[in-house]
């Protein structure tokens, strides 16, 4: 797996090891929330799912550890890859609040975003992103994605339904 670095960010195969930081990272509702999970749902993290998350990553080709100085804060990947299209969905997750809104979020999808066209030479990166995660959506505009369309009522959470907002980015706007 390629190991992928920025000027802040480091994005590199899990391994078991990082089961450890990501228990450490704990379960914040607020940024679970920001994935779908209504407050009360969420759960505080065990060393069991960590152990989980730590070998579903390292299993994962094309998951990538987020790393800022030397620290595990969170994950990368791309989903739902269709070979025939070279079209593929991305996630991030960034678990520690200390790093939220310092650009390391955007500067991870910007090293994927190069990876996956360039190096995988994929045509299409999708995102859905629940419509009230704006600093997610703010990240993802920052980095070329045109909002496709939203998809009503996707979501129950926090006993009220959200929308999904779709958004996507083609290789000719990328490397334009």
């Amino acid at each position: 797996m390629t190991v992928l670095k920025g000027a802040k960010v480091r994005l590199r195969r899990a391994s078991s090891e990082d089961a450890e930081a990501r228990f450490a990272l704990g379960t914040d509702a607020e940024i679970v929330n920001m994935f779908g999970v209504s407050l009360s749902d969420a759960k505080p993290m065990t060393i069991d799912a960590a152990e989980q998350w730590a070998e579903g990553q390292a299993n994962n080709p094309y998951a990538w550890a987020i790393e800022v100085e030397g620290c595990l804060v969170g994950e990368i990947k791309l989903h739902s890859i269709n070979v025939h299209d070279r079209r593929a969905s991305m996630a991030i997750g960034i678990y520690d609040r200390t790093r939220l809104g310092k650009g390391v979020g955007t500067e991870a999808i910007r090293l994927l975003l190069r990876h996956a066209f360039t190096e995988l030479k994929l045509h299409r990166i999708g995102i859905r992103v629940l419509a009230y995660n704006e600093r997610a959506i703010r990240a993802y505009t920052k980095c070329g994605f045109i909002i496709e369309g939203r998809e009503r009522e996707t979501a129950f959470v926090d006993g009220k339904w959200h929308d999904d907002v779709m958004m996507g980015l083609l290789s000719t706007e990328y490397l334009t």
